[in-house]
């Protein structure tokens, strides 16, 4: 490819709403082009790492048994309906009609078609297992779409969905493509991990995220690095701190603590470790009737360590919980504690509460925790003796660093990713609310068992840049670069040997089948091989006058500090071996 008959449009500065350095760099290079908030064009530089990125997906998806079809972007709303997810999914739900009035949404996945895909084609037993996929345009209504292609409303999707006989069929269905899901990321040559990972809104049993390495990742990864645990911070376990509980070592005490609400300041008034401080989290569940009024509310106590935070998604796992809860409100508080936040605690509380210890709390002695009165904390508490055993005791914390790991081999650590993966064991979830069956051995009808299995196409591109990055620029793997190699000949336009070289050594690589970029532009050069740091392109070649001379040109990795120099006849040989062609 010659540059001047392709599309080169770099900018030397970002644009003002550009928040991350992916979003930065990929318009100052010219991958993308914002149309709307959360809506862009792919340019061509842009467009050919797409192409990549999907072309090792389809190779690998094809190589494990998965068979390619494309479902509609626009898709009717009687089947979400069915599934219960036209309301249930919220506003990110772009929902439209037609000039008849009737209800059809912009698909953010493909769930609802495939199934009915599925329940009309898929009849038999001995048409199972099956897995469909597809790569293709979604669209979530972000309220507050940002960081570029990170966090966009208009993305490519690759998603694919198994169907099974039984759960052993799927569960299987479910490690093969996690097997291949790997194999996809170790090609795109980026830093990852797959963590397990909560089911979200997607609904299921099982599932793993395939993380992108990157310290500005939204999501907080919880690991083990002498064993193979990993997690997402919302599921990773966090065992007991203490192995038993202590027999009391001090008597109650209602403590002054005047104007202290917080357990820091607490700990910093009594001289005392903030380990010995409890924090209160009330939340509250409402009963509904039938007719969605309220007919009654139970209010619940969380109980943590004064050092750790209340993990939400745990918390909606807890059992009373997993319905639906909300934080109370300061009158309800009130109402059962007879004081404002910030001085709350389990005992003696005005009206009964639901208590919820977390494991480490359940088995601490002597710890400090509000009086249920302005201005006071209880300190010397102890379980038992000074308050009732807790109601339940779960995990309902966030891990943090140095908390023993689950599996016992070690201490865990914490590093960023960025979600760009994501494997579930959905079982029948789907299945069965739109009827998905299929006639086994005996002729009888049984329930699909269902998996799905996406990866955010575009969002490779991103996170690909928040990883591998520099000062001047983007640093791409070989493998989803929209060049391998750059030629750079210096004086093109005025040296003859200096182009028939470069000619020659582009056509040599593409006829290897390797993608080669000649900047034929004439530019100076430094502009010149600033546009391609800029792009990321990972090996460049320079030709100039003085190294023809000598017989010689300039290679040159991105990463690379500085340039090495092959004599011409062996530049070839040369670029062969560090790209492995």
């Amino acid at each position: 490819m010659r540059a001047s008959r392709f599309f080169v449009a770099t900018l030397k500065e970002a644009p003002a709403d550009a928040e991350v350095v992916s979003h930065r760099l990929m318009v100052r290079a010219g991958l993308i082009k914002r149309l709307s908030a959360g809506i862009y064009s792919y340019m061509p530089m842009g467009l050919r790492v797409i192409r990549k990125v999907e072309a090792i997906i389809r190779e690998e998806m094809n190589a494990a048994g998965a068979v390619e079809l494309l479902m509609p972007v626009v898709q009717p709303a009687e089947l979400w309906q069915e599934s219960g997810r036209f309301q249930a999914y919220g506003p990110e739900l772009l929902r439209v009609k037609d000039r008849h009035e009737r209800d059809f949404v912009i698909q953010p996945t493909s769930e609802e078609v495939v199934t009915d895909i599925a329940r009309q084609e898929l009849r038999s037993y001995r048409q199972l297992p099956r897995n469909f996929y597809h790569i293709q345009t979604k669209f979530r209504d972000e309220r507050r779409p940002r960081f570029g292609l990170m966090r966009g409303r208009e993305f490519t999707m690759k998603d694919a969905y198994s169907f099974d006989r039984d759960k052993a069929s799927a569960l299987r269905s479910y490690e093969a493509m996690f097997a291949a899901y790997r194999r996809i990321f170790d090609r795109f040559g980026l830093q990852y991990r797959a963590v397990a990972a909560d089911t979200g809104a997607i609904g299921g049993d099982a599932s793993h995220e395939f993380q992108v390495i990157a310290d500005t990742g939204e999501d907080a990864l919880v690991y083990c690095p002498t064993s193979d645990y990993a997690a997402n911070v919302e599921l990773a376990e966090c065992v007991p701190l203490l192995a038993s509980r202590a027999a009391p070592g001090m008597s109650l005490h209602k403590t002054p603590t005047p104007g202290k609400s917080t357990c820091e300041a607490v700990s910093e008034l009594l001289s005392v470790p903030l380990v010995t401080t409890v924090k209160s989290l009330v939340l509250a569940t409402d009963e509904r009737a039938a007719d969605g009024s309220i007919q009654g509310t139970t209010i619940w106590l969380l109980l943590v360590r004064g050092d750790h935070a209340l993990n939400e998604v745990k918390a909606g796992k807890v059992c009373g919980l997993e319905g639906g809860f909300r934080f109370a409100t300061v009158a309800e508080i009130e109402d059962h504690f007879g004081t404002k936040p910030g001085y709350l605690g389990p005992i003696a509380t005005r009206k009964p509460v639901k208590v919820v210890a977390e494991r480490t709390v359940a088995r601490m002695s002597d710890f400090i925790c509000g009086a249920n009165a302005e201005g006071f904390h209880y300190t010397g508490v102890n379980w038992g003796r000074d308050l009732p055993e807790p109601d339940l005791v779960a995990d309902i914390r966030d891990a943090v660093a140095g908390d023993p790991s689950p599996d016992g081999k070690g201490v865990l650590a914490i590093q960023r990713g960025i979600e760009v993966g994501h494997v579930f064991y959905l079982g029948t979830k789907y299945s069965r609310s739109m009827n998905a069956s299929y006639l086994d051995e005996a002729g009888k009808p049984q329930l699909m068992e269902m998996g799905c299995y996406g990866i955010g196409v575009t969002r490779i591109l991103g996170a690909a840049i928040e990883q591998g990055h520099d000062e001047r620029g983007i640093v791409w793997p070989d493998a989803i670069a929209p060049f391998r190699v750059v030629i750079c000949p210096i004086g093109w336009e005025r040296n003859d040997a200096v182009r028939e070289a470069a000619m020659r050594l582009h056509d040599e690589l593409e006829a290897l089948g390797v993608d080669a970029m000649l900047d034929d532009r004439g530019e100076r050069p430094g502009a010149m091989f600033a546009d391609w740091e800029l792009i990321g392109v990972p090996h460049r070649v320079v030709f100039s006058e003085r190294g023809l001379k000598e017989g010689q040109v300039e290679i040159q990795g991105r990463r690379d500090s500085a340039a090495s120099k092959a004599a011409l006849p062996e530049a070839l040989g040369v670029l062969r071996q560090r790209l492995r062609v």
